[in-house]
């Protein structure tokens, strides 16, 4: 059995991580409301542009729309994986990497990567090619950042850099869960125009020029969602890492704690036995 200092020692140890792991909680939880919020008003947003651009489309000329919706052989892809630039966060970030890992065994084509996360990129800029690292975005983060990089990602695109964008992320289900997605940026789906959507509107400007603005808006809400989606989920996945981090150590505390007391008893009790065999020694002499 440890000596009393011993456990004494690991005792103060554990109640200080404690003390982190417990301020950390309430640190993420209160980044949480924040980013919850966010992401909550985005969503109504990215919706609304996604019915607008059927509206349009239903009434424009396909021609109008290929920039960015036209399919073709696919022979280079582009990942845009979203993770966070600190750990303490769970799975959070591995299971973004596992997913990557994934993805890239089941593609034949040639591959580039636009990591957003310090853990991203950490994982993977030895093995495969970074197209671009955007982990200072997290720094100020907004949606004129987000919109830079993926302006260029869209120009590479129209240039035929790459044939297909995907975005890989955590999506945001609520403080304790995370859903790991993969989602297809580039070419985009045009929604199915449905019998609510096909209404002979007149437009003004042209159909040709509201889908010129709104189809690259939809694109950069897109990425941009990806990201608060994530900045949500990292928080909540710090925060029920923490909680069960402080909770693990109240355990492992209170464990030590009986064991510190039972062994100050046997010390107590063979001091005492000591005292007592002494005594009856000295009596006999």
């Amino acid at each position: 059995m440890a000596n009393l200092k011993e456990i004494r020692g690991r005792i103060t140890s554990i109640s200080s991580t404690m003390q982190i792991t417990s301020a950390m909680k309430m640190v993420a939880a209160a980044k949480l409301k924040k980013a919850q919020d966010a992401i909550v008003m985005l969503r109504p947003y990215s919706e609304k542009l996604t019915e607008l651009i059927e509206n349009v489309s239903a009434n424009a000329d396909p021609e109008q729309v290929a920039t960015y919706t036209v399919q073709r052989e696919v022979k280079n892809v582009l990942y845009i994986v979203i993770t966070s630039n600190r750990g303490l966060a769970g799975a959070f970030n591995s299971s973004v990497v596992k997913e990557l890992n994934l993805q890239l065994k089941k593609t034949t084509q040639s591959y580039e990567i636009l990591t957003v996360g310090k853990k991203v990129y950490d994982a993977v800029w030895k093995n495969t090619k970074v197209y671009d690292n955007q982990s200072a975005i997290f720094d100020h983060l907004s949606f004129d950042k987000v919109a830079g990089f993926t302006a260029q990602v869209m120009k590479d695109y129209t240039e035929g850099k790459f044939d297909q964008v995907f975005v890989i992320y955590n999506k945001f289900i609520n403080a304790a869960t995370q859903q790991v997605i993969t989602e297809q940026v580039l070419p985009i789906a045009m929604p199915e125009v449905t019998s609510t959507a096909a209404v002979d509107y007149i437009f003004e400007p042209s159909a040709k020029e509201i889908l010129e603005n709104l189809i690259p808006k939809s694109i950069k809400t897109q990425v941009y969602k990806a990201v608060l989606d994530s900045v949500a989920a990292e928080h909540g996945a710090r925060m029920t890492a923490m909680h069960k981090a402080t909770d693990n150590a109240g355990a492992l505390k209170n464990d030590l704690v009986i064991t510190y007391n039972k062994a100050r008893q046997a010390a107590i009790t063979n001091e005492i036995l000591e005292i007592v065999s002494g005594a009856e020694a000295l009596k006999g002499n």
